[in-house]
């Protein structure tokens, strides 16, 4: 029998998890990077864990910049920081 779970690898702890454990960071369509918590939005998206020790993984290797082909200043990493632990 063929297990139907979906499963990613974080991007900073290089974990497998299931699909539903992770958070999806996508580059859209209008280059823009956000969090993706429902996962539907169309582009090219990271997975990673719902903590802090793995986002800060992420940024020291700067991790995103090549899961998202694409340039990331701290700004950035900064703005998603507060999305991310600032939510409730």
């Amino acid at each position: 029998m063929k297990n139907n779970k979906l499963t990613r690898t974080c991007i900073g702890c290089r974990a497998k998890r299931e699909k539903t454990d992770l958070i999806r960071i996508v580059k859209n369509k209008q280059n823009e990077i956000i969090f993706d918590f429902d996962k539907k939005i169309d582009g090219r998206g990271a997975y990673i864990c719902d903590n802090v020790t793995c986002f800060e993984k992420m940024v020291k290797a700067n991790k995103l910049k090549f899961a998202l082909k694409t340039n990331i200043d701290n700004k950035k990493y900064e703005e998603l920081r507060g999305v991310l632990f600032g939510r409730n």
